[in-house]
């Protein structure tokens, strides 16, 4: 009789031309014709009928499921019953993701529970809320550069339809390799109908063919910013336009495939439209804007237009039609010329506008700013750059016209004057509230007598930045006509002495609060002195940045006067471990940045002071202070955890 070997081991047993056994109940096999084995049942078998094994049994076997098409799979995925079985799957293949990102949200087969059988949730669910939620859009991706490829958008797409649904998303740049193209795009479209905000910047493979897309599931999408996306034209804007009749805000920039046409779709089905900016754009002309602002049921509010080819027609219109503009922005518009901005002034129609910027328009004139002036009632911000046909003349007219006027900037408006700017100033003596000169070259120093000019007593911040023909004698001329500042800017005023500065903090009635004197280099101990015995109760921010001659007399002085002081700056003035001593010993309570940055002749020895004050730091620059040693900047490290050091 043969022999019965009970073998106890695995399940599984092959040899060379043997047979294997693996079951419920014992088997018994022949290896041989004098040899047989007994398996005794030990585990559940994992199949349900005769399995034989070869020597291949350990081979790698494809599973069956990929050998499916992409249709059958299609119909697997969108039953799938929840985001966290979908984003499991998606990360199985590349395949898989993306197929389950070619599934449109509303494809997705919502699992219905039977009526009067209570709903239950999983204690992750209950505490993470991540499934079962409503797409609303509450969530925001950003991708740049090497991260920006259709995988990671069609993961995003995937991972974020169950989880409060993506509402903003972001893409600058795209991956040199595997940039992003209109497949990525429409993943996003088809994923997330929640969206609502899509900035595209310097994506040049994406084209109408993904905005279409956009346009056909993402219907609440309220923002869409196009900066240098060459591939998209007037048809993938205008498909936006017709669908998403909740857009609020658009910006176009560097796209030169995007003209008229698509302004046109934009005027006739956005009427929510509130925000527009349009730069850089070859095929916009007036048709485009003259559509925009005229359109009955636009309510624009904010308009910026930058190098565009438009003429005096579109500024008429604007004049005309831009009834609810409060911000306007007009840069480069070479050719607009006086005409149409004095139309624009005269029309009436910016009887809202409250703010208004313009920048290199040469039709910018004495007589159309004149016009601007009467024609904008409630103008309180004006900003004029690089307008070179402006002079003292036209800057007057403005400011008696402007009679809302509350913020001024002038920046490289070089025939501008110092008998402009201290008659502009006399001039508006009711509201305005803020001064800013920055590089206008027009004005020098002129020790001529001024006619008699009244004070502007409500001016509260001034700022001369830059201009390196504003001297002593202007500056006394502004303390004069200045009574009430709080913030005094002086950065870059290379010409201003002591003898021209004193004057005008000794006419600062009410106390200045922040003042900065950076690369103010001839100004001595004598400034900071007179200005913690003035101004030291209400002293906050000082700033001597590249004032040379500053020494260790200015920080005693601080320390002793400066109660409130929160905002110190010395870098590369001429302080020593003395002055950072005598500024530990003040009553700084509130001091929060201190800088040293370049003050070479700083120590070791000022550790312990530093260690003193920075009980109040969150910042402390010590750059460039070559005569601290490393091992002090790691003490202070760890000592001042709370304060961020830089060094």
């Amino acid at each position: 009789m043969p022999a019965l070997v009970n073998i106890r081991g695995d399940d599984d047993f092959y040899s060379e031309g043997g047979s294997l056994c693996s079951g419920d109940s014992g088997v018994v096999f022949s290896i041989s014709s004098h040899v047989e084995i007994y398996c005794p049942p030990r585990k559940r078998s994992r199949i349900s009928g005769p399995y034989i094994v070869s020597r291949n049994l350990f081979e790698d076997k494809r599973p069956s499921i990929d050998v499916l098409p992409d249709e059958c799979l299609f119909e697997i995925f969108r039953r799938l019953p929840g985001g966290r079985e979908r984003s499991a799957s998606a990360c199985v293949s590349k395949r898989w993701l993306t197929v389950l990102s070619s599934v449109r949200s509303s494809e997705f087969n919502r699992s219905k529970i039977p009526q009067g059988q209570p709903k239950t949730i999983s204690i992750e669910k209950a505490v993470n809320n991540t499934e079962d939620i409503e797409c609303d859009g509450y969530l925001t991706r950003c991708v740049e550069g090497k991260k920006a490829t259709d995988v990671r958008l069609a993961a995003i797409a995937v991972g974020t339809s169950s989880r409060g649904g993506l509402g903003k998303l972001s893409i600058r740049g795209s991956n040199a390799l595997r940039g992003i193209s209109n497949f990525g795009l429409s993943a996003i479209a088809r994923g997330c109908p929640s969206l609502r905000v899509l900035s595209l910047w310097n994506v040049p493979s994406i084209g109408d063919e993904g905005i279409f897309e956009i346009a056909r599931e993402c219907h609440s999408l309220e923002k869409l910013d196009l900066c240098q996306c060459p591939s998209i034209s007037n048809s993938g804007l205008a498909a936006i336009a017709e669908s998403c009749p909740n857009l609020t805000s658009l910006t176009i920039e560097s796209c030169p495939n995007i003209g008229n046409e698509s302004l046109q779709a934009i005027a006739k089905f956005c009427p929510k439209l509130q925000s527009i900016t349009i730069k850089d754009c070859a095929l916009v002309g007036d048709q485009g804007i003259a559509s925009l602002l005229s359109s009955a049921s636009t309510v624009l509010t904010k308009l910026k237009l930058q190098a565009l080819n438009i003429t005096d027609y579109s500024v008429a219109v604007i004049g005309h039609y831009g009834m609810s503009i409060t911000n306007l922005v007009l840069c480069g518009l070479q050719n607009v010329s006086q005409k149409g901005f004095w139309v624009m002034g005269n029309a009436k129609g910016l009887q809202t506008l409250s703010s208004l910027t313009i920048t290199s328009c040469k039709g910018v004139t004495d007589l159309s700013l004149e016009a601007v002036g009467r024609g904008c009632p409630n103008l309180k911000h004006m900003c004029l750059r690089k307008c070179c046909f402006v002079s003292d003349n036209g800057l007057v007219a403005f400011a008696k016209a402007a009679g809302s006027l509350e913020s001024l900037q002038l920046e490289e408006v070089n025939r501008i004057t110092q008998l402009g700017i201290l008659t502009a100033l006399s001039s508006c003596i009711s509201k305005l509230k803020s001064v800013s000169l920055v590089k206008c070259m027009g004005i020098k120093d002129l020790s001529t007598e001024f006619p008699m000019l009244s004070p502007c007593e409500s001016l509260r911040c001034l700022s001369i930045r830059s201009c390196p023909g504003f001297g002593s004698t202007s500056l006394a001329m502004v303390g004069k006509l200045c009574p009430q500042l709080h913030h005094l800017d002086l950065s870059g005023l290379c010409g201003i002495t002591d003898a021209g500065l004193l004057p005008l903090l000794e006419s600062c009635e009410t106390g200045l609060a922040k003042v900065n004197l950076s690369d103010c280099s001839n100004l001595t101990d004598e400034v900071v002195l007179a200005l913690a015995r003035l101004h030291g109760e209400t002293l906050e921010l000082l700033n001597l940045d590249g004032c040379q001659k500053i020494t260790d007399a200015s920080l005693a002085a601080l320390a002793e006067s400066c109660p409130l002081l929160n905002d110190l700056d010395v870098s590369k003035c001429s302080i020593t471990d003395t002055g950072v001593v005598a500024l530990s010993h003040g009553s700084q309570h509130n001091l929060q940045i201190l800088s040293f940055s370049g003050c070479s002749m700083i120590s070791n020895k000022c550790r312990p002071a530093l260690e003193q004050l920075g009980r109040t730091l969150v910042g402390l620059n010590l750059q460039h202070c070559n005569s601290i040693s490393s091992n002090s900047i790691e003490l202070l490290t760890e000592n001042l955890w709370r304060c961020d050091i830089l060094s």
